[in-house]
């Protein structure tokens, strides 16, 4: 599609040519930040990441999202190898390097290392765990709202794969992209095993009805960062929102519907499975949210 547009569209911007790459414990020019083929995050997809945004300096909600990071590799047993207080240095490294100060995305992954053979068992990765970091100056544009297709491939139960763990393992969401791009929209609506409204292959996902928010229960989704400060926002601020089963009745007769995530905020979407929603543009309560999230950024990142 010539009009494909993501919810990680960023402007473009030739410095990333240059950047440097933190590889555990080293700056590497782009063209020469490597890991191993026996590596476990690219031989299995064996790893947690953390995306994050730098807004005047300051990196925003970081210690959420180094408390999700941290309890994810719990989760999987997997031994960072560093304190937090390390983490958040390497993170200050990274951008120190680069000589970078706002509208920076980075990209935190750790995996659980080389591998003595090549097969699953963690046992045979010997060499402790890897760590990258990827920071992109990164503005994101602002692009027609995202169309969505609802997609066969489902947000599952917590004893396949916990969809609340932001692991490396991605290939059922890439599915769902691929689902949704080949059906002629922007990114996929994932259903949950109930078949209830869930999220997107790539953000979480809310609808507006009648000045109500409305957002999954969050049982089979991502427990996104963004998507908790937008439900606080509207406690906070007198906007009724709602953690609940729906259906994708009630969300193709939305008045709004929107994305959010670290990356993008809060990005308009407008229409699902061919079905405009509302005007098909940026809605009055998902542009009330953009402004309150803007100014809670601006409250975060204050020096």
């Amino acid at each position: 599609m010539s009009d494909h547009v993501t919810t990680h569209q960023a402007q473009e911007d030739a410095r990333n040519e240059s950047l440097l790459i933190y590889v555990d414990g080293e700056m590497k020019p782009r063209a020469k930040a490597m890991v191993s083929v026996y590596d476990s995050g690219f031989m299995l997809g064996d790893g947690v990441w953390e995306g994050l945004r730098l807004y005047d300096g300051r990196w925003a909600f970081v210690d959420e999202h180094l408390d999700r990071l941290f309890e994810a590799a719990k989760a999987i047993d997997l031994d960072i190898g560093m304190t937090r207080d390390q983490v958040f240095a390497a993170l200050e490294q990274t951008c120190a390097a680069n000589d970078m100060h706002t509208d920076v995305h980075a990209r935190l992954m750790v995996t659980r290392g080389v591998k003595r053979l090549p097969f699953q068992h963690p046992s045979l990765s010997v060499s402790g765990p890897t760590m990258v970091i990827i920071m992109e100056h990164s503005k994101p544009k602002a692009p027609r709202p995202i169309r969505l297709a609802t997609v066969p491939h489902q947000r599952g139960l917590p004893m396949t794969q916990d969809p609340k763990l932001n692991s490396h393992s991605k290939l059922n969401c890439i599915l769902a992209c691929i689902a949704a791009e080949k059906a002629g929209a922007d990114e996929a609506l994932m259903l949950d095993v109930h078949g209830f409204v869930n999220t997107t292959n790539a953000c979480n996902f809310f609808i507006v009805r009648k000045g109500q928010v409305w957002t999954s229960t969050g049982d089979y989704c991502m427990n996104g960062i963004t998507r908790q400060k937008v439900i606080d926002l509207c406690r906070a601020n007198d906007i009724e929102v709602f953690e609940r089963n729906y259906s994708l009745v009630d969300t193709y007769g939305a008045d709004e519907a929107f994305l959010t995530g670290t990356f993008g905020a809060q990005s308009p979407v407008s229409e699902i499975d061919g079905r405009v929603i509302g005007s098909g543009q940026l809605g009055p309560v998902t542009e009330r949210i953009r402004g309150l999230y803007k100014a809670l950024i601006q409250q975060e990142t204050a020096k």
